[in-house]
């Protein structure tokens, strides 16, 4: 994306690999891969399941040493190939301390 693109976003994005666990909120979790990771939301990828736009999923990933659980709604999920799912949710539930720790590791 170019300099336009990232003009555009409301929050900076932290780059990461790391697995993450998301469910429907009360309903078992599943593992997924996040892409991204801002004060405002989460991108992912998923295998294996099916996700809508409008979903409301728990999500629990790390940010440094600290463990963080937010609620978010699914804005958009494109089908990667016949069983992989990139997911963007925007964070409708997370605590401050959280978003402050997402902050701080994004001024890193």
């Amino acid at each position: 994306m170019g300099k336009a693109g990232a003009e555009r976003r409301k929050y900076s994005r932290i780059a990461t690999d790391q697995m993450i666990s998301f469910a429907p909120v009360d309903t078992r979790d599943r593992l997924a891969v996040s892409r991204n990771i801002s004060m405002g939301g989460i991108r992912f990828e998923a295998v294996g399941c099916e996700i809508a736009l409008g979903d409301v999923l728990r999500v629990t990933f790390n940010v440094g040493d600290h463990t963080i659980v937010a609620v978010g709604k699914v804005v958009w999920a494109t089908d990667m190939d016949p069983i992989t799912m990139d997911v963007g949710i925007e964070f409708i539930e997370i605590d401050p301390l959280s978003v402050r720790l997402i902050d701080e590791a994004n001024s890193e």
